[in-house]
């Protein structure tokens, strides 16, 4: 018996060990929507959306945040990822759909690398699965897209929604 408490023990660890080192290096951005720093600025008008009430039995939701590269130099976007895996994000740069990004540690989350020129726009379209954790995810929700950029902090939208059966 103490042997399988011990092996019980371990597995925890070494599980507990591997969440940690996949989790995302950012931190969290308050209710800022610039990101500065000498080589451009990163701006969102809208950093939060609430869906309202939505039912888990419509299915997915979208939203589409336009994001904006309002400095003097190119803003390369790195990396993009979701705070939940029932939640998913495409960038979407000119005619280019890059994605969709999820969760890390549910999927491989890599570099995208896709740079926006001084003035241009691009779109972070998400979406939402109310029905991704079953009937205990009903209730309200809040979720975050973390995007990684070259220009300082990562830039973090959020949307909201209070789901019903």
């Amino acid at each position: 018996m103490n042997k399988n408490i011990i092996g019980i023990i371990v597995v925890v660890l070494v599980l507990v060990g591997i969440i940690w080192i996949a989790r995302p290096n950012s931190q969290t951005n308050s209710a800022a929507s610039l990101i500065q720093n000498s080589d451009g600025t990163l701006t969102a008008e809208e950093i939060s959306f609430d869906f309202g009430s939505i039912s888990m039995a419509a299915g997915e939701v979208r939203h589409s945040f336009p994001i904006k590269n309002t400095g003097a130099e190119p803003i390369a976007i790195n990396k993009m990822y979701t705070s939940c895996m029932c939640t998913t994000a495409t960038l979407i740069s000119g005619s280019k759909k890059i994605g969709p990004y999820g969760m890390p540690g549910h999927a491989f989350v890599p570099k995208i690398n896709e740079v926006i020129n001084s003035g241009d726009e691009a779109i972070v379209e998400v979406v939402f699965d109310p029905a991704a954790h079953g009937p205990a995810g009903v209730g309200r929700i809040q979720r975050i897209v973390t995007i990684e950029n070259n220009a300082g902090q990562p830039l973090n939208l959020e949307f909201s929604a209070l789901v019903t059966p």
